[in-house]
């Protein structure tokens, strides 16, 4: 299971646009909360704590603890607006979870033992990683911060698939239950060397093309003079 992270926050009660100018230039970060049966609540954060929060995976796939005065309330980050070059945060989404109701959110993967498996240590071969996190459904206790994809027996030409993860207890990938046509390839391991090797012969024959053309079209214009 995921660990949960505190995040410290404040009640605002002013709305607007002008508003949330004022709070970022105080160094702070406007901020709703929603979800549950409680009403939507209208929150501030320091901008430093959310900056520095938001350089670490797990505020995007973990429960976050945000606390207010005594309250805790267990949310998901789903949204967060970014200025388009400064390095500033412009607005956070939160989504309260209830410990009885499946989440589905996506988790970042984790590669491991890449170098050691028999892809790895084959030259001439490109591992290309086609996914770099995935979408899952759990309940809150079983959200994992990550999810492991073991390499280690990765040979030249295999591709490992969604249905190839292996999924901690109580988590599942809902888009597996439409089809083979939603197993999508996480790692692909292809020999690269016959590609490049070809390449030569293709313009050798290209090259070769115009010379033999030669002699053929010389005999062809003797027999017009003729």
């Amino acid at each position: 299971m995921a660990k949960t992270h505190e995040i410290k926050v404040e009640r605002r009660n002013d709305e607007g646009k002008g508003a949330s100018r004022r709070l970022r230039r105080a160094g702070f970060v406007p901020a709703i909360v929603y979800g549950g049966e409680l009403a939507p609540v209208s929150i501030q954060i320091e901008h430093k704590d959310v900056w520095h929060a938001s350089q670490n995976e797990w505020f995007y796939s973990s429960i976050l603890d945000l606390t207010l005065g005594g309250d805790v309330q267990k949310v998901l980050l789903r949204d967060m607006q970014r200025h388009p070059y400064k390095q500033i945060v412009m607005h956070l989404d939160f989504q309260r979870v209830n410990e009885n109701e499946a989440l589905r959110l996506r988790v970042p993967l984790h590669f491991l033992n890449q170098e050691v498996s028999p892809a790895g240590k084959t030259s001439g071969v490109v591992i290309m990683r086609e996914l770099t996190d995935v979408e899952i459904s759990c309940l809150p206790k079983d959200l994992p911060e990550y999810i492991e994809v073991d390499l280690s027996a990765l040979k030249v030409g295999d591709i490992v698939h969604t249905s190839d993860l292996k999924l901690p207890k109580g988590v599942e990938i809902p888009d597996l239950r439409f089809g083979k046509e939603h197993d999508h390839a996480v790692v692909v391991a292809k020999e690269m060397r016959e590609e490049v090797e070809a390449a030569p012969a293709a313009e050798g024959d290209a090259a070769a093309a115009p010379a033999a053309a030669a002699p053929a079209a010389a005999a062809a214009k003797k027999d017009d003079k003729k």
